[in-house]
Protein backbone atom coordinates (compact mmCIF):
# COMPACT_ATOMS: atom_id res chain seq x y z
CA UNK A 1 0.00 0.00 0.00
CA UNK A 2 0.61 3.76 -0.27
CA UNK A 3 -0.80 5.72 2.04
CA UNK A 4 -1.76 9.06 0.24
CA UNK A 5 -2.13 11.32 3.34
CA UNK A 6 0.26 11.56 5.98
CA UNK A 7 0.97 15.26 7.02
CA UNK A 8 5.19 16.82 7.02
CA UNK A 9 5.41 18.80 9.51
CA UNK A 10 7.98 21.40 10.19
CA UNK A 11 9.13 24.44 12.33
CA UNK A 12 11.09 26.83 10.35
CA UNK A 13 14.80 26.74 10.69
CA UNK A 14 15.04 29.83 8.16
CA UNK A 15 15.87 27.93 5.10
CA UNK A 16 13.18 25.05 5.10
CA UNK A 17 10.17 27.63 3.76
CA UNK A 18 8.02 26.38 7.00
CA UNK A 19 6.39 28.76 9.30
CA UNK A 20 3.88 27.87 12.40
CA UNK A 21 2.00 31.67 13.61
CA UNK A 22 2.36 31.58 17.49
CA UNK A 23 -1.54 31.18 17.96
CA UNK A 24 -1.20 27.75 16.28
CA UNK A 25 1.61 27.02 18.10
CA UNK A 26 -0.38 28.18 21.51
CA UNK A 27 -3.36 25.58 20.45
CA UNK A 28 -4.33 22.90 22.21
CA UNK A 29 -3.98 20.37 19.61
CA UNK A 30 -0.35 21.63 18.19
CA UNK A 31 0.63 21.07 22.32
CA UNK A 32 -0.48 18.22 22.71
CA UNK A 33 0.99 16.71 19.23
CA UNK A 34 4.03 18.54 19.71
CA UNK A 35 4.29 16.89 23.36
CA UNK A 36 3.32 13.85 22.22
CA UNK A 37 6.13 13.93 19.88
CA UNK A 38 9.28 15.06 21.91
CA UNK A 39 9.14 18.11 19.61
CA UNK A 40 10.09 21.97 20.41
CA UNK A 41 9.78 24.97 18.49
CA UNK A 42 12.77 26.18 20.15
CA UNK A 43 14.79 23.60 18.80
CA UNK A 44 13.63 23.65 15.28
CA UNK A 45 16.17 22.32 13.31
CA UNK A 46 16.52 18.79 15.69
CA UNK A 47 12.93 18.79 16.08
CA UNK A 48 12.29 18.45 11.99
CA UNK A 49 14.92 15.94 11.83
CA UNK A 50 13.21 13.71 14.91
CA UNK A 51 9.78 13.81 13.09
CA UNK A 52 10.99 12.94 9.97
CA UNK A 53 13.33 10.26 11.76
CA UNK A 54 10.43 9.20 13.50
CA UNK A 55 8.31 8.55 10.68
CA UNK A 56 10.61 6.43 8.69
CA UNK A 57 10.99 4.13 11.60
CA UNK A 58 6.99 3.74 11.49
CA UNK A 59 6.66 3.51 8.19
CA UNK A 60 10.03 0.70 7.51
CA UNK A 61 8.23 -1.18 10.74
CA UNK A 62 4.95 -1.33 8.81
CA UNK A 63 4.07 -5.14 7.44
CA UNK A 64 1.23 -3.22 4.91
CA UNK A 65 2.51 -0.04 3.96
CA UNK A 66 5.45 0.45 2.29
CA UNK A 67 5.60 4.17 0.94
CA UNK A 68 3.54 7.12 1.81
CA UNK A 69 2.68 10.83 0.00
CA UNK A 70 4.37 13.27 2.02
CA UNK A 71 2.10 16.31 2.40
CA UNK A 72 3.03 20.09 2.38
CA UNK A 73 0.76 23.14 2.73
CA UNK A 74 0.21 25.99 1.26
CA UNK A 75 -0.91 29.62 2.70
CA UNK A 76 -3.26 32.09 2.39
CA UNK A 77 -3.35 34.55 -0.52
CA UNK A 78 -5.13 37.85 -1.01
CA UNK A 79 -7.21 39.09 -3.78
CA UNK A 80 -4.05 39.99 -6.16
CA UNK A 81 -2.53 36.34 -5.23
CA UNK A 82 -0.17 37.34 -2.66
CA UNK A 83 0.72 35.61 0.15
CA UNK A 84 -1.07 36.93 3.34
CA UNK A 85 1.30 36.28 6.18
CA UNK A 86 -1.06 37.99 8.65
CA UNK A 87 -3.95 35.33 8.27
CA UNK A 88 -1.51 32.45 7.16
CA UNK A 89 -1.30 30.18 10.59
CA UNK A 90 0.84 27.07 8.87
CA UNK A 91 3.38 26.66 5.73
CA UNK A 92 5.24 23.09 4.87
CA UNK A 93 7.39 24.13 1.73
CA UNK A 94 7.47 22.33 -1.29
CA UNK A 95 10.79 22.35 -2.04
CA UNK A 96 10.97 21.04 1.44
CA UNK A 97 8.64 18.41 1.06
CA UNK A 98 10.44 17.92 -2.36
CA UNK A 99 13.79 17.33 -0.76
CA UNK A 100 12.72 14.98 1.62
CA UNK A 101 10.81 12.65 -1.32
CA UNK A 102 14.34 12.96 -2.86
CA UNK A 103 16.51 11.82 -0.19
CA UNK A 104 14.19 8.92 0.47
CA UNK A 105 12.78 7.54 -2.90
CA UNK A 106 11.62 4.24 -1.40
CA UNK A 107 9.77 5.22 1.17
CA UNK A 108 8.58 9.17 0.27
CA UNK A 109 6.44 10.66 -2.44
CA UNK A 110 6.02 14.50 -3.11
CA UNK A 111 2.23 15.59 -2.37
CA UNK A 112 2.96 19.40 -2.51
CA UNK A 113 0.10 22.34 -1.91
CA UNK A 114 -0.50 24.99 -3.97
CA UNK A 115 -3.61 27.33 -3.34
CA UNK A 116 -5.18 28.33 -6.70
CA UNK A 117 -5.50 31.68 -5.35
CA UNK A 118 -1.78 32.31 -5.56
CA UNK A 119 -1.29 34.30 -8.98
CA UNK A 120 1.67 31.94 -10.51
CA UNK A 121 -0.28 28.65 -9.37
CA UNK A 122 0.12 26.99 -12.46
CA UNK A 123 3.62 27.96 -13.06
CA UNK A 124 4.27 26.47 -8.92
CA UNK A 125 2.39 23.67 -10.07
CA UNK A 126 4.43 22.86 -13.63
CA UNK A 127 7.82 23.41 -11.52
CA UNK A 128 6.73 21.05 -8.76
CA UNK A 129 5.91 18.31 -11.68
CA UNK A 130 8.98 18.68 -13.66
CA UNK A 131 10.58 18.00 -9.96
CA UNK A 132 8.52 14.23 -9.38
CA UNK A 133 5.47 15.61 -7.51
CA UNK A 134 2.68 13.30 -7.70
CA UNK A 135 -0.10 15.04 -6.22
CA UNK A 136 -1.36 18.84 -4.89
CA UNK A 137 -3.08 18.39 -1.40
CA UNK A 138 -5.54 21.74 -0.40
CA UNK A 139 -7.42 22.77 2.62
CA UNK A 140 -9.71 25.13 1.53
CA UNK A 141 -11.44 25.77 5.24
CA UNK A 142 -7.71 27.15 6.37
CA UNK A 143 -6.10 28.64 3.15
CA UNK A 144 -8.95 30.77 2.44
CA UNK A 145 -10.24 30.03 -0.97
CA UNK A 146 -13.93 28.65 -2.55
CA UNK A 147 -12.66 25.41 -4.94
CA UNK A 148 -15.69 25.61 -6.69
CA UNK A 149 -14.68 29.11 -8.34
CA UNK A 150 -14.94 29.75 -11.77
CA UNK A 151 -11.26 31.61 -11.87
CA UNK A 152 -9.41 28.26 -10.79
CA UNK A 153 -10.08 26.46 -13.83
CA UNK A 154 -7.17 26.86 -16.05
CA UNK A 155 -4.74 25.60 -12.31
CA UNK A 156 -7.42 22.81 -12.86
CA UNK A 157 -7.38 21.83 -16.44
CA UNK A 158 -3.53 21.82 -15.94
CA UNK A 159 -3.64 19.51 -13.11
CA UNK A 160 -5.66 17.47 -16.11
CA UNK A 161 -2.99 17.62 -18.39
CA UNK A 162 0.05 16.64 -16.22
CA UNK A 163 -2.13 13.76 -14.65
CA UNK A 164 -1.74 15.41 -10.89
CA UNK A 165 -4.58 14.29 -8.71
CA UNK A 166 -6.17 17.11 -6.72
CA UNK A 167 -6.45 15.72 -2.53
CA UNK A 168 -8.92 18.00 -1.00
CA UNK A 169 -9.67 18.10 2.60
CA UNK A 170 -13.37 17.78 2.83
CA UNK A 171 -15.86 18.43 6.07
CA UNK A 172 -15.23 20.90 8.81
CA UNK A 173 -11.54 20.99 9.88
CA UNK A 174 -10.46 20.93 13.37
CA UNK A 175 -6.62 21.21 13.31
CA UNK A 176 -5.86 24.25 11.80
CA UNK A 177 -7.59 27.37 12.01
CA UNK A 178 -10.80 27.76 9.61
CA UNK A 179 -12.03 30.76 8.02
CA UNK A 180 -14.89 30.16 6.15
CA UNK A 181 -16.01 26.04 6.98
CA UNK A 182 -18.53 26.14 4.07
CA UNK A 183 -15.92 25.09 1.43
CA UNK A 184 -15.24 21.97 2.65
CA UNK A 185 -18.54 20.52 1.12
CA UNK A 186 -17.37 18.29 -1.66
CA UNK A 187 -20.08 20.08 -4.15
CA UNK A 188 -17.57 22.67 -4.27
CA UNK A 189 -14.83 20.00 -5.77
CA UNK A 190 -17.78 19.68 -9.22
CA UNK A 191 -15.63 22.27 -10.73
CA UNK A 192 -12.35 20.59 -10.69
CA UNK A 193 -14.14 16.92 -11.73
CA UNK A 194 -15.90 19.14 -14.90
CA UNK A 195 -12.34 20.47 -15.81
CA UNK A 196 -11.24 16.47 -15.89
CA UNK A 197 -8.76 16.68 -12.69
CA UNK A 198 -8.69 13.41 -11.00
CA UNK A 199 -9.92 14.74 -7.39
CA UNK A 200 -9.64 12.86 -3.62
CA UNK A 201 -12.07 14.04 -1.53
CA UNK A 202 -10.20 13.15 2.06
CA UNK A 203 -11.63 11.79 5.06
CA UNK A 204 -14.06 9.92 2.94
CA UNK A 205 -16.41 12.99 2.99
CA UNK A 206 -16.95 13.09 6.68
CA UNK A 207 -18.05 15.98 8.05
CA UNK A 208 -16.62 15.71 11.02
CA UNK A 209 -18.65 16.67 13.55
CA UNK A 210 -19.66 13.41 15.05
CA UNK A 211 -22.38 11.19 14.06
CA UNK A 212 -23.67 14.17 11.71
CA UNK A 213 -22.93 13.10 7.54
CA UNK A 214 -24.61 15.98 5.76
CA UNK A 215 -22.19 14.92 2.34
CA UNK A 216 -23.04 11.15 2.92
CA UNK A 217 -25.27 11.40 -0.44
CA UNK A 218 -23.52 13.22 -1.65
CA UNK A 219 -20.18 11.54 -1.78
CA UNK A 220 -22.60 8.39 -3.11
CA UNK A 221 -23.98 10.55 -5.99
CA UNK A 222 -20.74 11.77 -7.16
CA UNK A 223 -19.07 8.56 -7.30
CA UNK A 224 -21.70 7.28 -9.66
CA UNK A 225 -21.56 10.54 -11.84
CA UNK A 226 -17.63 10.77 -12.23
CA UNK A 227 -15.61 8.31 -12.76
CA UNK A 228 -12.69 10.88 -11.65
CA UNK A 229 -13.79 11.03 -8.29
CA UNK A 230 -12.52 9.30 -5.04
CA UNK A 231 -12.09 9.67 -1.40
CA UNK A 232 -9.44 8.91 0.60
CA UNK A 233 -9.99 7.15 4.21
CA UNK A 234 -7.91 9.02 6.35
CA UNK A 235 -8.72 9.58 9.74
CA UNK A 236 -12.12 7.75 9.66
CA UNK A 237 -11.21 5.68 12.45
CA UNK A 238 -11.56 9.11 15.21
CA UNK A 239 -14.59 9.43 17.27
CA UNK A 240 -15.73 12.46 15.53
CA UNK A 241 -15.73 11.28 11.69
CA UNK A 242 -16.44 7.09 12.07
CA UNK A 243 -19.83 7.74 11.39
CA UNK A 244 -18.44 7.75 7.70
CA UNK A 245 -16.66 4.48 7.97
CA UNK A 246 -19.38 2.67 9.39
CA UNK A 247 -21.45 3.91 6.36
CA UNK A 248 -18.78 3.07 3.87
CA UNK A 249 -19.13 -0.63 4.80
CA UNK A 250 -22.57 -1.04 3.44
CA UNK A 251 -21.57 0.21 0.06
CA UNK A 252 -19.15 -2.15 -1.67
CA UNK A 253 -19.77 -0.66 -4.76
CA UNK A 254 -17.94 2.42 -3.92
CA UNK A 255 -14.84 0.78 -2.26
CA UNK A 256 -13.00 0.79 -5.50
CA UNK A 257 -12.82 4.50 -5.13
CA UNK A 258 -11.42 4.48 -1.63
CA UNK A 259 -8.15 4.80 -1.71
CA UNK A 260 -5.86 3.85 1.62
CA UNK A 261 -4.66 6.94 3.68
CA UNK A 262 -3.88 8.10 7.63
CA UNK A 263 -3.47 11.41 8.61
CA UNK A 264 -0.47 10.84 10.10
CA UNK A 265 0.16 11.97 13.00
CA UNK A 266 -3.02 11.61 14.19
CA UNK A 267 -3.78 8.63 15.67
CA UNK A 268 -5.58 5.68 14.81
CA UNK A 269 -7.80 3.71 16.79
CA UNK A 270 -9.36 0.40 17.02
CA UNK A 271 -12.78 0.66 18.38
CA UNK A 272 -14.71 1.09 15.15
CA UNK A 273 -14.18 -2.60 15.00
CA UNK A 274 -15.49 -3.52 18.38
CA UNK A 275 -18.95 -5.80 17.90
CA UNK A 276 -18.25 -4.96 13.98
CA UNK A 277 -15.31 -7.55 13.89
CA UNK A 278 -14.03 -10.93 14.83
CA UNK A 279 -12.33 -11.47 18.72
CA UNK A 280 -9.19 -12.81 16.13
CA UNK A 281 -9.58 -10.02 14.03
CA UNK A 282 -10.11 -7.29 17.03
CA UNK A 283 -7.09 -9.31 18.70
CA UNK A 284 -4.91 -8.04 15.42
CA UNK A 285 -6.12 -4.80 16.08
CA UNK A 286 -5.37 -4.17 19.20
CA UNK A 287 -1.95 -5.96 19.22
CA UNK A 288 -1.22 -3.79 16.43
CA UNK A 289 1.24 -0.65 17.93
CA UNK A 290 2.16 0.49 14.47
CA UNK A 291 -0.44 3.40 12.98
CA UNK A 292 -0.31 2.18 9.22
CA UNK A 293 -1.14 -1.48 10.02
CA UNK A 294 -3.42 -0.74 13.02
CA UNK A 295 -5.70 1.25 10.00
CA UNK A 296 -5.09 -1.44 7.73
CA UNK A 297 -6.25 -4.10 9.67
CA UNK A 298 -9.50 -1.94 10.80
CA UNK A 299 -10.59 -1.75 7.31
CA UNK A 300 -10.01 -5.31 6.53
CA UNK A 301 -11.98 -5.90 9.63
CA UNK A 302 -14.96 -4.02 8.46
CA UNK A 303 -15.08 -5.01 5.13
CA UNK A 304 -14.20 -1.77 3.63
CA UNK A 305 -11.76 -2.26 0.78
CA UNK A 306 -9.19 0.21 -0.35
CA UNK A 307 -6.81 0.87 -2.84
CA UNK A 308 -3.63 2.01 -3.35
CA UNK A 309 -2.78 5.26 -4.04
CA UNK A 310 0.21 3.91 -6.67
CA UNK A 311 -2.98 2.65 -8.89
CA UNK A 312 -3.65 6.55 -9.40
CA UNK A 313 0.32 7.33 -10.19
CA UNK A 314 1.11 8.74 -13.99
CA UNK A 315 1.84 6.64 -16.50
CA UNK A 316 5.18 7.23 -17.88
CA UNK A 317 4.94 8.44 -21.45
Amino acid sequence: MIDCHVHLAAFSDGENGCYISPTLLSSPLFRFLSWKHGLSAERPSESNRKYVEDLLTELRRSRYVQQVVLLGMDGVYDASGRLDEAKTNLLVGNDYVMQLAAAHPQEFLAGVSINPQRRDAVEELERCAASGAVLVKVLPNAQGFDPGDRRYAPFYRALARLQIPLLSHVGYEFSLIGHDQSVGDPNRLRTALDEGTTVIAAHGCSHGTVFSEPHYETFLEMVTRYPNFFADVSALTLPNRVGMLWRLRRHPETHARLLFGTDYPLSVYGFPGWGRAGMQEMGAILRATNRFDKQYLVLLALGVGVRSFGDLLRIPA
